[in-house]
């Protein structure tokens, strides 16, 4: 039996989130929160989750006044944004905060039809073949697509160029979206993310893919820029790789919210990412973690560790509480 928690909240909590399209990782932590607030809040508290996109869309809204908090991915991104490096420039996102980041071990990558016989971004200059490339839509909502068209751009090999080549790009909102038409038959590459998920095994599965490593003098120049961190991609990742190779981190979903929001709130919410994770990992269990969209064991400290400032709230907790490093 299940015993409800003493009231942390001592008023009705009206509260809005944003999560992803409705199907996906983002809303079900938005799920697990409501329904952890909900056994802590006064009788009359409502809790509801919008659709969003977990990109710019969550941060817009937050701002806005819109919803209370959401989820944006991938966290290190948040610090882009906050720095105002080329996206979502606006005056009041220094009152942006972090409340935590929820663990996803994730990269992006390039893979490319192996029939093609190019192993390196230097042979893709060098062979420039008319490459039909399935990746993220570039909107200025969809941190994938501006994440990979920036990858392309700075690898001298934009959107333009492969066009000259006779080449095309194909944009998609999620993997479902991006990865399929590779799977299809439809691109001969992919330069996506969500690489824990079965579009990238049936990929391979179908057809045998190379995976470009990203080039030092890009990822330093990625990062010099827009603040974004490299990532390895373990041999054991994909079926068939010889070794690992580097790409480009696209690690965790970070909660946000803006810097009014009641400090008991924030607080309380950092005790249920810490205090009641088993309840999200017990909806992933049934996958290895390697394959898991949320990375368990979920570890207190991580949920600490974010790449902006936190709410004073939750700050608070994490700092009772000895995670505050």
């Amino acid at each position: 039996m299940t015993v409800a928690p003493a009231a942390r909240l001592d008023r009705p909590l009206t509260l809005h989130m944003m999560g992803d399209w409705g199907t996906a990782n983002l809303h079900r932590i938005c799920g697990w929160i409501a329904a952890e607030l909900w056994r802590r809040s006064p009788p009359g508290s409502r809790f509801a989750t919008w659709s969003g996109r977990g990109g710019t869309d969550a941060i817009e809204a937050v701002l806005d006044g819109t919803v209370q908090t959401a989820l944006f991915v991938p966290a290190a991104f948040a610090a882009t944004v906050a720095q105002g490096r080329g996206i979502c420039r606006r005056p009041d996102v220094a009152r942006l905060r972090a409340l935590g980041t929820l663990p996803q071990d994730d990269r992006l990558v390039l893979a490319v039809d192996a029939s093609l016989g190019i192993c390196t971004f230097d042979e893709l200059r060098g062979k420039h073949p008319p490459l039909r490339l399935s990746t993220g839509i570039d909107d200025g909502v969809n941190m994938t697509g501006f994440a990979a068209h920036r990858v392309l751009e700075t690898a001298g090999v934009g959107r333009a160029i492969i066009e000259s080549w006779g080449g095309s790009v194909i944009e998609g909102e999620a993997p479902w979206d991006a990865i399929t038409p590779a799977i299809l038959g439809e691109a001969d590459a992919v330069l996506f993310e969500a690489v824990m998920t079965p579009y990238w095994r049936e990929l391979l599965a179908r057809r045998p893919m190379n995976f470009l490593p990203f080039e030092e003098e890009v990822l330093a120049t990625l990062e010099a820029k827009y603040a974004w961190r490299r990532g390895l991609v373990p041999k054991e990742r994909f079926a068939g790789l010889s070794a690992p190779f580097m790409a480009l981190d696209f690690s965790d979903f970070l909660l946000v919210c803006r810097d009014d929001l009641p400090e008991d709130v924030a607080y309380v919410i950092a005790e249920i990412l810490c205090e009641t994770k088993d309840v999200l990992e017990a909806q992933y269990r049934h996958l290895p973690p390697q394959n898991s969209p949320v990375t368990y064991p979920i570890e207190p400290r991580k949920i600490a560790r974010t790449p902006i400032a936190r709410h004073r709230g939750a700050d608070r907790y994490y700092a009772e509480h000895g995670l505050d490093d």
